[in-house]
């Protein structure tokens, strides 16, 4: 995939996390490192991902950005409860890192993501947009 999709939306998402972690995230389209971000939906949909994520989960934009983000994580009431509690404690602090969770592919792949950043996608004006993870390491499980 060629130029990122909503390349407004990834300048919010450097931003953000350079505002909370003091870190430069660099472009979030070109970052060798997985990149996903979902919505403030009830039932939250990805809305973003840069090409090593869509590689990771092997899908392509259209289908990846109709995803609901739980759907991206094995499906065992372990993984979802952790998932859960990461993504309120994200909301509650702002960000979290060291987080650790099984996905799954659109084959079925299994992989650990580790070494993940989550945090919550807010603007200058502090309006929360959703919520992004930086996937600083996979394990392939299968």
């Amino acid at each position: 995939m060629g130029h990122d999709p909503d390349p407004a939306y990834a300048r919010l998402l450097a931003e953000s996390f350079a505002r909370l972690t003091g870190r430069d995230l660099g472009d979030p389209w070109t970052r060798p490192d997985p990149i996903v971000s979902h919505g403030v939906e009830v039932d939250p949909i990805f809305r973003w991902a840069n090409p090593a994520a869509l590689a990771l989960w092997e899908m392509g934009w259209d289908t990846f950005t109709r995803l609901p983000s739980r759907q991206s994580a094995a499906d065992t009431p372990d993984v979802q409860a952790d998932r859960a509690r990461l993504l309120h404690e994200a909301r509650e602090r702002g960000w979290v890192t060291g987080y650790r969770g099984i996905r799954v592919s659109a084959t079925g792949r299994r992989f650990a993501i580790e070494d993940t950043v989550l945090w919550t996608v807010r603007d200058a004006a502090g309006v929360i947009h959703g919520q992004a993870a930086l996937i600083c390491r996979v394990d392939r499980l299968d």
